[in-house]
Order: C-alpha cells, then structure tokens, then sequence
C-alpha cells in the first residue's frame, strides 16, 4: 500500500484558488542576544546553524486561537470576503486538548454557525489543511474556505534546551480559498502529502496524551516539553520535501526549471538550501522569512507566503512550490500559480 496520497485536484475543473493571504506575529521579539544572556550559546551559534536572528513570542494569556484569529480576518480583509463555508486550523498547540480550537476561532471572526475543525500534521500541517480545504472545494462542499496555520510553540518549549529553544517562534498565516477554475492564476494545481508513523519519536512530545494516561499517574515536567533528533530530522526532511516536490510537479506537467519560487517550511536555512540543491534550483528561488520569525510549525508556509506577497518576492503568475517536512513524521509538496493580490 502507498504511504501517501494525491489530492486528485487534477481530475476536476472545479478547483481552488487562492483569494486572500494574511499572517501575523505577536509583539513581543526575542533576539539571540536575548537568549545568549541565559543559556550557552551566542547570536552566531545559532545563525550559523539555523539562519535565524530573531523570533516572536506570545506573552501570557496569548493564546494559539488568538494569533489565529488575527491571521483569518487578515486573510479575509485582504480576499475582499467577509465570509467562508469552511475553516480548518493546522496547530500542534491547540488551546485546549478538547474541544478543538477551530470552532471557536471560526465564532470569533464572525462565522459562529459554519463547519470548522483542527488539523495535526505539526509542520506539515498548512499542506493537510490546505488539501482539506481544496478538496471541499473540489467536491461542491464549499465555496470559500479559510485555512489557517497557528502555533505557540513557546508553550511546548523546554526554556534549558538552547536548540529547540533558539528554533520556534511563534505566529499564525492563512489563506481563503474560492472555487474557481485550474487555469486560473491563484490556482492550487496539486497537492501530495504522506506520512511514516515508524519516524514518530524524531519529533515529539512525549507526556499528556492517552498513551501516557492509559499508564497510570501524570506526566513529569519534562515528559511535556517537546523534543526533536535534530541530525536524523535533518536528513529525513530533505529526502521527504525533494522526493514530494518531485511527484507534485510530475503530477502537474512541470520540470523543474519552471518553478520560479519555492516556499518551503521554515525550519532551518540549510534545510531549505539543501532541498533546492537537491531539487537542482537556485537557492535565491527560495522565500525566506526564518531570520526575522524562526520556525513556526504550520504556520510557516503561510507566514512565509503572506510575507512574500508584502515586500514583492511572489508576483503575480509566479509558478510556486511549497513543501514541508513535520512531526508523525508527515510531508508533503504543492503546486500553484500565485494570484494577483493586494500587498498586505
């Protein structure tokens, strides 16, 4: 049996097309000097090896369905709609364990009574969103469909470990979908996602669910905290992320050569370089946004979209890929051609 999947977006003439794009960070800026001052490591430690400068984190009583919330009205504001049929939330920090936090971001922004509902995919999981919300449209469920990306990854975060601590920030994207037609600009041409369970302790935390409560007792502090096997984390996202773009774009009819901006998650710099090495495009196709924002889980695709729409480097009828690599372990890569939208 294959270990992933196709969105079949091909078979149909009703596809989605990307309307509106909004992101949004929290104020509060943590810079690597920042945290030099409490743990061991330097600003050129942590640029030399992740690309980042600085992230964004909440402060207390923030929460994930607020930056949502924020990143949804800006999606819709800048769609020029006021409604969507749909809303689901790709986050790895959902405010609560039950219920869901789509419901109530969906009441928040003013669609209190339409379908809404949450996505795990971890880094991976604006891709599964965005497949959900293309296949919706797709099948005449919906007409609109506002996907948003969120994480407060600082809540997860052990505040010893200088590596997952100099990596994620927090912040929240999203994209509204309309029906429309394949040839359109702003079309979403394909989508591949898949997944393997075996790599699920390479990204993860370990306390807090049911597979911990089934024992007995309650999780220690650290079981909370999340964890990551940086170098195999590495070597599996480049191989995953260029082995899906390669599929996505053979399933839409391009070479490579006819990608004009990759978007890939932001986990890293060398990631990202080392998957357009691999894919055999130009490292400066790449949108990136990790220096100012870090590494934002699901919400990065869409931060990394919205804030490439800001200062100019997507254009209108630019062919652009996006792929990602997350937690589970999931992956997955997406073809579309970027509309012709009001900057942000």
């Amino acid at each position: 049996m294959s270990d992933d999947i196709s969105s079949g977006l091909s078979a149909t003439t009703r596809t989605a097309v990307i309307a509106g794009v909004g992101g949004y960070v929290p104020p509060r800026v943590v810079t690597n000097d920042e945290l030099a001052r409490r743990l061991d490591t330097s600003d050129a430690w942590i640029r030399t090896r992740t690309g980042i400068a600085q992230r964004h984190v909440i402060d207390p009583g923030t929460t994930t369905g607020d930056l949502a919330v924020e990143a949804g009205l800006r999606a819709l504001k800048n769609s020029g709609a006021d409604g969507a049929d749909l809303v689901v939330l790709a986050t790895t920090t959902p405010d609560r364990p039950c219920p869901a936090t789509a419901p109530a971001v969906a009441t928040r922004i003013g669609l209190p009574h339409v379908a809404a509902f949450d996505v795990a995919a971890v880094c991976s999981g604006f891709l599964y969103a965005l497949q959900t919300g293309a296949a919706a449209i797709g099948a005449g469920f919906a007409e609109r469909v506002l996907v948003i990306g969120a994480e407060t990854f600082s809540t997860l975060l052990d505040p010893a470990d200088r590596t997952t601590a100099a990596i994620f920030g927090d912040g929240a994207g999203a994209v509204v979908l309309r029906a429309g037609e394949r040839d359109e600009p702003g079309a979403v041409r394909d989508i591949h996602l898949g997944s393997d369970g075996g790599m699920a302790d390479l990204i993860t935390v370990p306390g807090g669910g049911a597979e911990q409560r089934s024992r007995g007792g309650f999780p220690g502090p650290e079981d909370l905290y999340f964890r990551m096997e940086g170098k195999s984390v590495f070597f599996a996202a480049v191989r995953r992320m260029a082995e899906s773009s390669l599929t996505v774009l053979d399933r839409t009819g391009w070479q490579v050569a006819d990608v004009d901006r990759i978007v890939a998650h932001q986990a890293n710099t060398r990631i990202i370089h080392a998957v357009a090495e691999q894919l055999g495009l130009p490292p400066e196709r790449a949108v990136l946004n990790i220096e100012r924002v870090g590494n934002t889980s699901a919400a990065s695709i869409p931060l990394a979209l919205a804030g490439g729409m800001a200062d100019g480097a997507l254009k209108a009828g630019d062919r652009v890929l996006l792929t990602a690599f997350g937690g589970g372990a999931t992956w997955g890569a997406a073809t579309l051609t970027w509309p012709d939208l009001p900057r942000a």
